[in-house]
Protein backbone atom coordinates (compact mmCIF):
# COMPACT_ATOMS: atom_id res chain seq x y z
CA UNK A 1 0.00 0.00 0.00
CA UNK A 2 1.12 3.35 -0.81
CA UNK A 3 -0.31 7.27 1.05
CA UNK A 4 0.88 9.08 -1.86
CA UNK A 5 -1.69 11.90 -0.94
CA UNK A 6 0.06 14.13 1.36
CA UNK A 7 -0.80 17.15 3.06
CA UNK A 8 0.04 20.11 2.60
CA UNK A 9 1.56 22.35 5.26
CA UNK A 10 -0.34 25.99 5.31
CA UNK A 11 1.74 27.61 8.11
CA UNK A 12 3.14 27.32 11.43
CA UNK A 13 2.22 30.10 13.93
CA UNK A 14 5.23 31.59 16.51
CA UNK A 15 2.76 32.24 19.31
CA UNK A 16 2.92 29.08 21.42
CA UNK A 17 -1.16 29.13 21.98
CA UNK A 18 -1.41 29.29 18.54
CA UNK A 19 -2.40 26.05 16.57
CA UNK A 20 -0.73 24.53 13.78
CA UNK A 21 -2.32 24.14 10.77
CA UNK A 22 -1.86 22.03 7.62
CA UNK A 23 -3.87 21.18 5.04
CA UNK A 24 -5.64 17.64 3.76
CA UNK A 25 -6.38 16.74 0.58
CA UNK A 26 -10.24 17.16 -0.31
CA UNK A 27 -12.19 14.36 -0.49
CA UNK A 28 -12.96 14.28 -3.92
CA UNK A 29 -9.27 14.62 -4.67
CA UNK A 30 -8.41 11.38 -2.36
CA UNK A 31 -11.66 9.71 -3.83
CA UNK A 32 -9.99 10.25 -7.59
CA UNK A 33 -7.15 8.68 -6.14
CA UNK A 34 -8.35 5.96 -5.14
CA UNK A 35 -11.36 5.40 -6.78
CA UNK A 36 -14.33 2.66 -6.29
CA UNK A 37 -14.76 1.18 -9.76
CA UNK A 38 -18.45 0.86 -11.28
CA UNK A 39 -18.47 -3.44 -10.48
CA UNK A 40 -17.32 -2.53 -6.80
CA UNK A 41 -19.77 0.39 -6.62
CA UNK A 42 -22.56 -1.71 -7.55
CA UNK A 43 -21.30 -4.16 -5.10
CA UNK A 44 -21.57 -1.78 -2.63
CA UNK A 45 -25.08 -1.41 -3.61
CA UNK A 46 -26.35 -4.98 -3.43
CA UNK A 47 -25.11 -5.02 0.25
CA UNK A 48 -26.88 -1.75 1.32
CA UNK A 49 -29.52 -3.19 -0.29
CA UNK A 50 -29.25 -6.30 1.87
CA UNK A 51 -28.92 -4.62 4.58
CA UNK A 52 -32.02 -2.60 4.54
CA UNK A 53 -33.81 -6.28 3.32
CA UNK A 54 -32.94 -7.11 7.01
CA UNK A 55 -34.12 -3.95 8.48
CA UNK A 56 -37.75 -3.86 6.67
CA UNK A 57 -38.11 -7.65 7.71
CA UNK A 58 -37.82 -9.00 4.03
CA UNK A 59 -34.92 -10.92 4.49
CA UNK A 60 -34.86 -13.19 7.42
CA UNK A 61 -30.90 -13.39 7.69
CA UNK A 62 -29.21 -12.43 10.78
CA UNK A 63 -26.85 -9.30 10.34
CA UNK A 64 -23.63 -9.65 11.98
CA UNK A 65 -21.10 -6.37 12.39
CA UNK A 66 -17.81 -8.27 13.58
CA UNK A 67 -14.22 -7.73 13.52
CA UNK A 68 -11.38 -5.55 15.04
CA UNK A 69 -12.82 -2.87 17.82
CA UNK A 70 -10.44 -0.61 15.75
CA UNK A 71 -7.85 -1.33 12.98
CA UNK A 72 -4.24 -0.49 13.71
CA UNK A 73 -2.08 -3.13 11.14
CA UNK A 74 -3.35 -3.29 7.28
CA UNK A 75 -1.61 -6.66 7.18
CA UNK A 76 -3.53 -8.70 9.73
CA UNK A 77 -6.49 -6.96 9.01
CA UNK A 78 -6.79 -8.23 5.55
CA UNK A 79 -5.57 -11.72 7.04
CA UNK A 80 -8.88 -10.92 9.34
CA UNK A 81 -10.71 -9.83 6.18
CA UNK A 82 -9.75 -13.05 4.16
CA UNK A 83 -10.52 -15.76 6.61
CA UNK A 84 -13.83 -13.54 7.47
CA UNK A 85 -14.82 -13.81 3.69
CA UNK A 86 -14.83 -17.06 3.93
CA UNK A 87 -16.55 -18.09 6.89
CA UNK A 88 -19.31 -15.24 5.03
CA UNK A 89 -19.66 -17.37 2.09
CA UNK A 90 -20.01 -20.40 4.98
CA UNK A 91 -22.85 -19.11 6.67
CA UNK A 92 -24.48 -17.06 4.03
CA UNK A 93 -28.04 -18.52 4.05
CA UNK A 94 -28.63 -17.69 7.69
CA UNK A 95 -26.38 -14.69 8.19
CA UNK A 96 -25.16 -11.18 6.60
CA UNK A 97 -21.49 -10.67 8.09
CA UNK A 98 -20.05 -6.81 7.84
CA UNK A 99 -16.86 -6.46 8.31
CA UNK A 100 -15.61 -3.79 11.41
CA UNK A 101 -13.26 -2.06 9.58
CA UNK A 102 -12.94 1.12 12.09
CA UNK A 103 -10.68 3.47 11.53
CA UNK A 104 -11.56 6.02 14.33
CA UNK A 105 -11.45 5.40 18.27
CA UNK A 106 -13.31 7.59 20.61
CA UNK A 107 -11.55 8.51 23.38
CA UNK A 108 -12.78 9.63 26.48
CA UNK A 109 -10.15 11.64 27.85
CA UNK A 110 -7.02 10.78 25.55
CA UNK A 111 -5.29 8.02 23.64
CA UNK A 112 -4.36 6.49 20.22
CA UNK A 113 -7.18 7.80 17.90
CA UNK A 114 -7.27 5.43 15.62
CA UNK A 115 -5.73 4.46 11.89
CA UNK A 116 -7.33 7.70 10.19
CA UNK A 117 -5.19 9.42 12.67
CA UNK A 118 -1.82 8.53 13.41
CA UNK A 119 -1.17 5.22 10.70
CA UNK A 120 2.68 4.96 12.30
CA UNK A 121 1.12 4.73 15.81
CA UNK A 122 3.74 7.09 16.95
CA UNK A 123 2.03 10.19 17.70
CA UNK A 124 3.20 11.63 14.95
CA UNK A 125 -1.01 11.81 13.47
CA UNK A 126 0.11 12.00 9.69
CA UNK A 127 -3.46 12.12 9.30
CA UNK A 128 -3.18 12.38 5.37
CA UNK A 129 -0.99 9.02 5.06
CA UNK A 130 -4.13 7.93 7.60
CA UNK A 131 -6.79 8.58 5.57
CA UNK A 132 -5.18 7.50 2.00
CA UNK A 133 -4.18 4.10 3.96
CA UNK A 134 -7.83 3.83 5.49
CA UNK A 135 -9.53 4.08 2.05
CA UNK A 136 -6.87 2.22 0.10
CA UNK A 137 -7.72 -0.99 2.96
CA UNK A 138 -11.06 -0.75 3.06
CA UNK A 139 -11.32 -1.09 -0.95
CA UNK A 140 -8.44 -4.29 -0.34
CA UNK A 141 -11.63 -5.39 1.89
CA UNK A 142 -14.58 -4.84 -0.48
CA UNK A 143 -12.68 -6.73 -3.00
CA UNK A 144 -12.76 -10.11 -0.93
CA UNK A 145 -16.49 -9.08 -1.67
CA UNK A 146 -17.25 -8.19 2.42
CA UNK A 147 -19.76 -5.34 3.44
CA UNK A 148 -17.80 -3.08 5.44
CA UNK A 149 -18.82 -0.98 8.20
CA UNK A 150 -17.36 1.80 10.69
CA UNK A 151 -18.23 4.11 13.19
CA UNK A 152 -18.53 7.81 12.21
CA UNK A 153 -16.79 9.85 14.69
CA UNK A 154 -15.37 12.80 12.90
CA UNK A 155 -17.89 13.83 10.34
CA UNK A 156 -15.50 15.57 7.85
CA UNK A 157 -13.46 12.72 8.09
CA UNK A 158 -16.66 10.61 6.87
CA UNK A 159 -16.57 11.94 3.20
CA UNK A 160 -13.39 10.33 2.70
CA UNK A 161 -15.32 7.55 3.06
CA UNK A 162 -19.09 7.32 2.54
CA UNK A 163 -19.38 5.52 -1.00
CA UNK A 164 -17.38 2.25 0.22
CA UNK A 165 -19.37 1.36 3.47
CA UNK A 166 -22.23 -0.91 3.74
CA UNK A 167 -23.42 0.28 7.23
CA UNK A 168 -22.35 2.79 9.72
CA UNK A 169 -22.95 3.10 13.16
CA UNK A 170 -22.69 6.59 15.55
CA UNK A 171 -21.30 5.65 19.13
CA UNK A 172 -22.52 6.75 21.95
CA UNK A 173 -21.10 9.47 23.05
CA UNK A 174 -22.27 10.93 20.12
CA UNK A 175 -25.69 9.71 19.30
CA UNK A 176 -26.52 12.65 21.25
CA UNK A 177 -24.89 15.06 19.34
CA UNK A 178 -27.20 17.37 16.69
CA UNK A 179 -24.06 17.21 14.02
CA UNK A 180 -23.73 13.47 13.87
CA UNK A 181 -27.93 13.49 13.61
CA UNK A 182 -27.52 16.16 10.62
CA UNK A 183 -24.62 13.57 8.97
CA UNK A 184 -26.80 10.62 9.20
CA UNK A 185 -29.57 12.32 7.50
CA UNK A 186 -27.70 12.37 4.66
CA UNK A 187 -25.93 9.08 4.53
CA UNK A 188 -27.36 7.00 1.84
CA UNK A 189 -26.96 3.83 3.39
CA UNK A 190 -28.33 2.21 7.02
CA UNK A 191 -26.93 3.57 10.58
CA UNK A 192 -27.34 2.34 13.39
CA UNK A 193 -27.45 4.28 16.65
CA UNK A 194 -26.20 3.43 19.96
CA UNK A 195 -27.88 3.94 23.15
CA UNK A 196 -26.37 6.54 25.26
CA UNK A 197 -23.60 5.42 28.04
CA UNK A 198 -26.07 5.45 30.56
CA UNK A 199 -27.46 2.12 28.66
CA UNK A 200 -30.97 4.24 28.43
CA UNK A 201 -32.13 4.37 24.90
CA UNK A 202 -34.22 7.91 24.77
CA UNK A 203 -31.26 9.61 23.21
CA UNK A 204 -30.87 7.04 20.53
CA UNK A 205 -34.81 7.01 19.65
CA UNK A 206 -34.07 10.76 19.36
CA UNK A 207 -31.55 10.17 16.89
CA UNK A 208 -33.20 8.38 14.91
CA UNK A 209 -36.31 10.76 14.41
CA UNK A 210 -34.00 13.66 13.82
CA UNK A 211 -32.17 11.66 11.27
CA UNK A 212 -35.37 10.37 8.73
CA UNK A 213 -36.23 13.98 9.03
CA UNK A 214 -34.30 16.71 6.06
CA UNK A 215 -32.22 19.13 7.43
CA UNK A 216 -29.90 22.15 6.54
CA UNK A 217 -26.70 22.65 8.32
CA UNK A 218 -23.01 23.99 8.10
CA UNK A 219 -20.56 21.17 6.16
CA UNK A 220 -17.87 20.90 3.55
CA UNK A 221 -18.47 19.68 0.22
CA UNK A 222 -16.53 17.52 -1.90
CA UNK A 223 -13.71 19.60 -2.74
CA UNK A 224 -13.19 20.73 1.16
CA UNK A 225 -15.12 24.14 0.91
CA UNK A 226 -17.61 25.37 3.52
CA UNK A 227 -21.02 24.70 2.18
CA UNK A 228 -24.67 24.43 2.97
CA UNK A 229 -25.58 20.71 2.98
CA UNK A 230 -29.06 19.83 2.75
CA UNK A 231 -29.70 16.55 3.37
CA UNK A 232 -33.13 14.21 2.09
CA UNK A 233 -32.99 12.38 5.48
CA UNK A 234 -32.36 8.87 6.73
CA UNK A 235 -35.69 5.95 6.68
CA UNK A 236 -32.74 3.10 7.02
CA UNK A 237 -31.64 4.18 10.70
CA UNK A 238 -31.75 1.15 14.22
CA UNK A 239 -31.05 1.05 17.01
CA UNK A 240 -27.68 -0.38 19.03
CA UNK A 241 -28.25 -1.46 22.52
CA UNK A 242 -24.48 -1.62 24.40
CA UNK A 243 -25.78 -1.52 27.70
CA UNK A 244 -24.58 1.44 30.10
CA UNK A 245 -22.93 2.11 33.84
CA UNK A 246 -25.91 -0.13 35.10
CA UNK A 247 -25.00 -3.34 33.35
CA UNK A 248 -26.22 -5.11 30.26
CA UNK A 249 -29.52 -4.02 28.39
CA UNK A 250 -29.82 -6.97 26.14
CA UNK A 251 -32.00 -9.09 28.43
CA UNK A 252 -35.64 -9.82 27.48
CA UNK A 253 -36.91 -7.43 29.89
CA UNK A 254 -35.29 -4.54 28.81
CA UNK A 255 -35.47 -5.64 25.17
CA UNK A 256 -39.18 -5.59 25.65
CA UNK A 257 -39.31 -2.23 27.19
CA UNK A 258 -37.36 -0.14 24.17
CA UNK A 259 -39.78 -1.93 21.90
CA UNK A 260 -42.88 -0.74 23.92
CA UNK A 261 -40.89 2.65 23.68
CA UNK A 262 -40.20 2.38 20.07
CA UNK A 263 -43.71 1.26 19.10
CA UNK A 264 -45.09 4.26 21.11
CA UNK A 265 -43.49 7.31 18.95
CA UNK A 266 -44.20 4.68 15.65
CA UNK A 267 -40.74 3.95 14.95
CA UNK A 268 -39.36 0.36 13.45
CA UNK A 269 -38.85 -2.00 16.09
CA UNK A 270 -35.21 -3.13 14.97
CA UNK A 271 -32.30 -3.80 17.16
CA UNK A 272 -29.18 -4.63 16.65
CA UNK A 273 -27.41 -5.95 20.23
CA UNK A 274 -23.75 -5.03 20.54
CA UNK A 275 -22.09 -8.13 22.52
CA UNK A 276 -19.30 -6.08 24.16
CA UNK A 277 -18.96 -3.08 26.14
CA UNK A 278 -20.86 -2.92 29.13
CA UNK A 279 -23.16 -5.94 27.66
CA UNK A 280 -20.45 -8.33 28.35
CA UNK A 281 -19.16 -6.60 31.65
CA UNK A 282 -15.61 -5.16 29.03
CA UNK A 283 -14.93 -8.96 28.86
CA UNK A 284 -14.13 -10.04 25.70
CA UNK A 285 -15.02 -13.38 26.10
CA UNK A 286 -18.20 -13.02 27.77
CA UNK A 287 -19.22 -12.42 24.02
CA UNK A 288 -20.51 -15.54 23.16
CA UNK A 289 -22.83 -15.99 26.10
CA UNK A 290 -24.47 -12.84 25.27
CA UNK A 291 -24.68 -13.53 21.58
CA UNK A 292 -26.18 -17.31 21.92
CA UNK A 293 -29.03 -15.42 24.88
CA UNK A 294 -29.69 -13.08 21.99
CA UNK A 295 -30.02 -15.86 19.70
CA UNK A 296 -32.19 -17.86 21.76
CA UNK A 297 -34.68 -14.62 21.89
CA UNK A 298 -34.97 -14.47 18.45
CA UNK A 299 -35.32 -18.16 17.86
CA UNK A 300 -38.07 -17.83 20.11
CA UNK A 301 -40.05 -15.02 18.10
CA UNK A 302 -38.52 -11.94 18.71
CA UNK A 303 -37.28 -10.69 15.10
CA UNK A 304 -37.08 -6.95 16.59
CA UNK A 305 -33.85 -8.72 17.15
CA UNK A 306 -32.25 -8.01 13.98
CA UNK A 307 -28.72 -8.60 14.48
CA UNK A 308 -25.76 -8.18 16.56
CA UNK A 309 -21.77 -6.80 16.61
CA UNK A 310 -19.03 -8.74 18.19
CA UNK A 311 -15.24 -7.55 18.86
CA UNK A 312 -13.25 -10.22 16.83
CA UNK A 313 -9.78 -10.63 15.83
CA UNK A 314 -7.09 -12.85 14.95
CA UNK A 315 -6.02 -13.64 18.53
CA UNK A 316 -8.30 -12.68 21.65
CA UNK A 317 -7.34 -10.23 24.45
CA UNK A 318 -5.42 -6.89 23.40
CA UNK A 319 -2.39 -5.65 24.32
CA UNK A 320 -1.36 -1.65 25.00
CA UNK A 321 0.90 0.56 22.51
CA UNK A 322 4.22 -0.50 22.70
CA UNK A 323 7.19 -0.40 20.33
CA UNK A 324 6.88 -4.57 20.00
CA UNK A 325 3.50 -5.31 19.71
CA UNK A 326 2.05 -9.05 19.15
CA UNK A 327 0.76 -9.58 15.56
CA UNK A 328 -3.18 -9.55 15.24
CA UNK A 329 -4.09 -8.63 18.67
CA UNK A 330 -6.02 -5.45 19.68
CA UNK A 331 -4.39 -2.33 20.96
CA UNK A 332 -8.00 -1.30 22.19
CA UNK A 333 -10.89 -2.93 23.66
CA UNK A 334 -10.54 -6.56 23.90
CA UNK A 335 -11.24 -8.78 21.39
CA UNK A 336 -12.52 -12.77 20.93
CA UNK A 337 -9.97 -14.82 19.19
CA UNK A 338 -11.07 -15.93 15.06
CA UNK A 339 -10.97 -19.22 16.28
CA UNK A 340 -13.42 -18.86 18.73
CA UNK A 341 -15.54 -16.44 16.38
CA UNK A 342 -15.78 -18.78 13.49
CA UNK A 343 -16.74 -21.67 16.20
CA UNK A 344 -19.79 -19.53 17.22
CA UNK A 345 -21.07 -18.26 13.99
CA UNK A 346 -21.17 -21.93 12.74
CA UNK A 347 -22.69 -22.95 15.57
CA UNK A 348 -25.31 -20.03 14.95
CA UNK A 349 -25.98 -20.85 11.38
CA UNK A 350 -27.30 -24.57 11.88
CA UNK A 351 -29.43 -23.21 15.06
CA UNK A 352 -30.94 -20.89 12.79
CA UNK A 353 -31.06 -23.59 9.82
CA UNK A 354 -32.85 -26.24 12.42
CA UNK A 355 -35.54 -23.55 12.81
CA UNK A 356 -36.61 -22.11 9.38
Amino acid sequence: MNSSVSALPLSSLNCANEALTVRLPSSLQLKQQLPLSTALSQQVTAHRQAVRAILNGEDQRLLVVVGPCSIHDPQSALEYASQLAGLANDVSSEMLLVMRAYIEKPRTTVGWKGLAYDPHLDGSDDMAAGLNLSRELMLEMIRLGLPIATELLQPMAAHYFDDLLSWVAIGARTTESQIHREMASGLNLPVGFKNGTDGGAAVAVDAMRSAAHAHRHFGVDSQGHPAIIQTPGNPDTHLVLRGGHHGPNYDETSVASINAELKRVKIPSRMMVDCSHANSGKDPLRQPAVFNDVLEQRLRGDHSLIGMMLESHLFEGCQPLSASLRYGVSITDGCLGFEATERLLLDAARRLASHR
